[in-house]
C-alpha cells in the first residue's frame, strides 16, 4: 500500500481536499433523490460506500427503468446539442498532481474491468454515477448526471475508434485513457483524453472531457468538479489496496 496525496487544480487554482469532499457531499442526496433511495447515516466516506452498495443492489435493468424518463430527454437534448455544435467541442479539464504512487499502476488498476471489485469501485467514486458496465460489444455503458446537468444521461464509451477526438495526444505523457462517448445511436456526443506521466513526487493526472460546443459553459465548468471528486477517490482507493479500497 502506497500513501497518497492529491492537489487538485481547476482553472488554473488550487483547490482543497475539503472543497472537492463539499462537492460531493452536496451532490449526494441529490443523486439519491433522482433515484428514488434514501441517502444513508453518517460521515461522507460511510454515506459513498452505502449509496453505491444501494445502488449496485438495485441491478442495472431497476437502475434504467427508474431513470427512463429523464434518460430519454437528456438523449433528446444531447444529439440536438451535438448535432448543432456540427463537431465542434468545448473542453472541461482538471490537473491531479499526486504525491505518492506512479502512472503505471494507476492506469493499470483504473483499466482492469476484470478486478472483483470494478463496477463497485466505479460506481462509489461519484454520487453521479448510476452505472458503469460493460457491454458484449466492448463498449463501457455510463448513466451518470455530468457536472451541473439537471439530468443523468446514458451514453457508450468506445475505447478504440477515437477518430472523432478533437483533444491531440500530448507526447509529455506517458499514458492515456481516451474514449468516445456516443448516443445509443452511435452518434458521437463527446469524449474523454485522461492523460498520466510520472514526477518526481509521484505523478500527474490531466483529465479532459470533451463536450458538444454549444452545452452551456456552466455545465462544462461544474464537470470540472466532477472529474476532481471520481479521480481523487479512484486515487486514494487504488493506492490503498482493494481489500480496504471503500471500507
Amino acid at each position: 500500500m502506497t500513501a497518497v496525496e492529491v492537489r487538485t487544480v481547476i482553472s488554473g487554482h488550487d483547490v482543497s481536499r475539503a472543497e472537492v469532499l463539499a462537492w460531493e457531499a452536496a451532490r449526494l442526496p441529490k443523486a439519491a433523490t433522482r433515484i428514488g433511495l434514501a441517502v444513508p447515516p453518517g460521515e461522507l466516506a460511510h454515506q459513498r460506500l452505502r449509496f453505491a452498495e444501494a445502488k449496485l443492489a438495485l441491478g442495472p435493468d431497476e437502475i434504467r427503468r427508474r431513470l427512463s424518463g429523464a434518460l430519454r430527454a437528456s438523449d433528446l437534448s444531447g444529439r440536438a446539442t451535438a448535432r448543432l455544435s456540427r463537431g465542434r467541442r468545448v473542453t472541461s479539464v482538471c490537473d491531479l498532481h499526486v504525491t505518492g504512487g506512479d502512472t503505471a499502476a494507476f492506469v493499470d488498476w483504473f483499466m482492469a474491468t476484470d478486478r472483483p471489485d470494478y463496477e463497485r469501485s466505479m460506481m462509489a467514486a461519484n454520487p453521479d454515477h448510476f452505472l458503469i458496465t460493460t457491454t458484449s460489444q466492448g463498449l463501457q455503458e455510463v448513466i451518470e448526471t455530468t457536472g451541473g446537468s439537471p439530468l443523468p444521461s446514458r451514453f457508450l464509451i468506445d475505447y478504440q475508434d477515437l477518430a472523432s477526438l478533437r483533444t491531440p495526444l500530448d507526447p509529455t505523457y506517458t499514458a492515456d485513457a481516451s474514449g468516445v462517448a456516443r448516443s445509443e445511436s452511435g452518434l458521437p456526443i463527446g469524449g474523454v483524453r485522461h492523460q498520466f506521466r510520472d514526477t518526481d513526487s509521484g505523478f500527474h493526472a490531466h483529465l479532459v472531457v470533451e463536450f458538444p460546443r454549444l452545452l452551456p459553459s456552466h455545465l462544462v465548468q461544474q464537470h470540472q468538479w466532477h472529474l476532481a471528486v471520481e479521480f481523487t477517490n479512484w486515487i486514494e482507493a487504488a493506492f490503498r489496496g482493494s481489500a480496504d479500497s471503500w471500507s
